[in-house]
């Protein structure tokens, strides 16, 4: 088995890598304008009004079951880390509302005439690997024989009703976080291109394997008025849904925005993933930017990327001493305002 990882690499497989490979977020607005089917569910607190991270269902006023899917062809070339990273990026989206995943089945795409079948085997061990971190067992799934290789979970999840977090709760005033550096979409790029450190793809994977799991301790905090994650969208996209959603804007500090140390270098090698052109050609209209340039960071997709936390001002201090606790040194990156939806770049 040894010998064959080092002769197939995954990511020449698929036409895209990771979330990089998500719908752009105008051709998904033109799909979910589809006609709706009549119908009241009272109890769905949140669908998908707010293009919120997943979907939740109160049971009784008191538990609610949190629901979400997420999958994507290689982003990696191992069939482990494969795996794993699509798996920590699915979790995420229960982590997002704040919720504690239960329970996770596996959604599997193999091109059996191009691919060992056994490194479909490998990318299930590292499914197996991230839902024992998690607490969860990975339970079941479907598999089909695809054209590419395609990976992911569906993953079931719960939390106090009460506690549910939405991305569409930010006030005017909160201060904006975020828990993990950009740069992922450029260095898989770089990865394409044969360009690619060693030391700068480990970064890249560590980040990507880290679980959100920092939303569900977040969850009974007042003061933390909306979360959400940021993945194939960028940075920019997923605020302004943010905004969008609250009926706010959004003002940032590009410098005070986590990135990694590598960002620079790939884009002057001008390591843009097709995503950042996508993503920037639906939502680029409503950021304000000194310089064009930042575009290529803003839009950057990101996969298994972090949690973007909108957070009262009044609890500044109290919030990063917790966050500080549970092992997050974290700064505002910038705060949401009044006014039209729209980002604003410093």
């Amino acid at each position: 088995m040894e010998e064959l990882k080092e002769k197939v690499r995954l990511t020449q497989y698929s036409h895209g890598a990771g979330c990089g490979c998500k719908i752009s977020p105008a051709i998904l607005d033109t799909i979910l304008k589809g006609k709706n089917i009549p119908g009241a569910f009272p109890s769905l607190l949140v669908g998908n009004e707010h293009k919120d991270d997943a979907a939740v269902y109160d049971l009784d006023g008191i538990t609610s079951i949190v629901s979400t899917t997420d999958f994507f062809m290689p982003i990696v070339d191992d069939p482990f880390d494969f795996g794993a990273i699509a798996s920590t990026n699915a979790i995420s989206d229960i982590y997002a509302m704040g919720g504690t995943p239960i329970m996770a089945i596996a959604i599997l795409g193999w091109p059996l005439d191009k691919l060992p079948i056994e490194y479909a085997g490998v990318v299930l061990d590292g499914a197996r690997k991230v839902c024992a971190d998690a607490g969860i067992p990975l339970a079941g799934g479907h598999s089909i024989d695809a054209p590419e290789p395609i990976f992911g979970l569906a993953v079931t999840g719960k939390i106090p009703t009460a506690h549910v977090k939405r991305n569409s709760t930010a006030k005017p005033g909160d201060l904006i976080y975020l828990t993990k550096p950009l740069g992922i979409g450029m260095v898989t790029t770089a990865q394409k291109k044969g360009i690619a450190t060693v030391e700068d793809l480990e970064l890249a994977k560590a980040s990507m394997l880290r679980l959100n799991r920092i939303g569900a301790l977040l969850a009974d905090k007042p003061e933390v008025h909306a979360i959400t994650d940021v993945t194939g969208f960028g940075l920019a996209g997923h605020l302004l849904e943010v905004c969008e959603g609250s009926g706010c804007g959004a003002e940032i500090d590009l410098k005070s925005v986590p990135k990694f140390s590598f960002v620079q270098r790939y884009l002057e090698e001008k390591c843009h993933p097709g995503g950042t052109s996508r993503n920037w050609a639906s939502y680029g209209h409503n950021v304000i930017l000194k310089d064009q340039e930042d575009r290529f960071i803003l839009a950057d997709p990101q996969t298994s990327g972090g949690l973007l936390i909108a957070v009262d001002p009044a609890a500044q201090l109290q919030f990063e001493e917790e966050v500080q606790d549970l092992g997050y040194a974290l700064q505002p990156i910038g705060r949401f305002v009044e006014g039209e939806t729209k980002l604003k770049v410093n």
